[in-house]
């Protein structure tokens, strides 16, 4: 029998069964996964670079469970120790824009081999291309059914991750187990996803600018609640929106939707910008350029192609000149440019999600440990928590960091 069984070989489950193993290298360790190549998530991820992890990171970087057993469980494995960790397994890292971290060889095909190359050396039991049927719990240990047959455990991980980019595995069968296993859930939905725009309502603009990106700051409203706004590029597409923006955003969108409420989406295109400074730049371009028209003193602010779709649908005539602009109607754009409303209807779906927001409930598990609360010797870790964090190699953090905190409290307990 083994001492420990991890189903789900990506992030989360290498490193968990690595970070058993050296805390107690006499520890027998499978770790199965229904894919014929484990690990498919993390080379599609970063655009293929791997974002490993963030230079600075913080509770308040996730949505879902509570901040301070977020914050214990990623003190116990901060994002230092990260970077120390794969130095030491030949992939340095690099920072890059907001603290983005990634392998100098910009290959996350490397990060992979060096999880494999790990869990090789440590003589961990992978079995690739074993699907689980069903987990349970029998006379002190777990049965495990899978389409290679019956496998027996002291101790079993799940690490199965969620629902998100199914083409890399994700098939949402760790939540069936969990339940199995006593457990309740939080809904799923999409998170970090591209978000879908309804072309025919007012003021919308997305297809007319597809491909152009620029900075903005998004609001998701929800009737009741305080705001949720988010700050960074946006991509206009030809569905909708997209870029880092939309996608941190899109988690809140669709929890309100969720829970039953009507949420709204405005885009503030002049970041950084209040009522009144805007305001005094217009009135400027104006005492200096009174003949320059709307459109051109737009694109001083916002992308050309922007400026000329936002003049086009609020019907500003080609050629109206700063000094003929009312101030009602300066003071009409000057709001919208603030809080342009963008009329979501709903996401890409999991095909195109980067994570799941929802899934087991982290009240349910020990943050000092990942071991659950309701099945004695069950350990939960990774996506299939109800944890997500924003874009910038948050979520592979959460993936290192769980598995540390269950794999040093496997190795201790069996």
């Amino acid at each position: 029998m083994n001492d420990v069984v991890i189903v789900g070989a990506g992030a989360a489950g290498l490193a968990a069964a690595i970070f058993a193993k050296r805390a107690r290298p006499a520890l027998k360790v499978m770790l199965v996964d229904g894919a014929k190549t484990p690990g498919a998530k993390i080379l599609v991820s970063g655009g293929g670079r791997c974002n490993v992890t963030n230079a600075s990171v913080d509770a308040s970087d996730f949505n879902g469970g509570r901040p301070g057993s977020i914050r214990q469980i990623l003190r116990a494995w901060p994002a230092s120790a990260t970077v120390t960790f794969f130095r030491e397994l030949a992939v340095p890292l690099h920072e890059e824009a907001n603290g983005k971290l990634f392998p100098d060889s910009n290959r996350s095909r490397d990060v992979l081999n060096a999880l494999l190359g790990e869990i090789r050396r440590l003589d961990v039991d992978l079995r690739a291309d074993c699907r689980i049927a069903g987990v349970t719990r029998v006379a002190e240990a777990f049965e495990l059914e899978t389409s290679q047959g019956p496998i027996r455990s002291s101790l079993v991980i799940l690490a199965t991750g969620g629902l998100s980019l199914p083409k890399t595995g994700s098939d949402g069968d760790g939540y069936a187990f969990a339940r199995g296993l006593g457990h309740t859930l939080v809904p799923t939905t999409p998170a970090l996803v591209p978000l879908l725009v309804e072309s025919s309502a007012p003021l919308q603009f997305h297809a007319e600018v597809s491909g152009v990106s620029q900075p903005v700051g998004l609001t998701v409203h929800a009737p009741g609640l305080s705001p949720s706004r988010v700050d960074g590029s946006l991509l206009w597409t030809h569905f909708g929106i997209s870029g880092p923006a939309a996608l941190d955003a899109s988690r809140h969108w669709l929890r309100h939707r969720l829970e039953g409420r009507v949420p709204a989406l405005t885009a503030n295109l002049v970041p950084g910008l209040t009522f009144e400074a805007c305001e005094a730049r217009w009135l400027d371009h104006a005492g200096r350029q009174p003949r320059a028209s709307i459109g051109k003193t737009l694109a001083t602010m916002v992308p050309a192609s922007v400026a000329e779709a936002i003049v086009e649908h609020l019907h500003v005539g080609p050629h109206e000149t700063l000094g003929s602009f009312t101030r009602a109607d300066r003071r009409r754009l000057i709001h919208l440019l603030l809080a342009w409303p963008i009329s979501v209807t709903d996401s890409r779906g999991y095909t195109f999600a980067e994570v799941t927001a929802g899934g087991v409930p982290l009240t349910e598990v020990d943050p000092r440990t990942m071991a659950s609360r309701a099945c004695p010797g069950l350990f939960l870790i990774g996506e299939i928590l109800d944890v997500d964090g924003r874009l910038g190699g948050f979520n592979f953090q959460w993936a290192w960091s769980t598995a540390k905190v269950a794999g040093d409290a496997v190795a201790r307990v069996s």
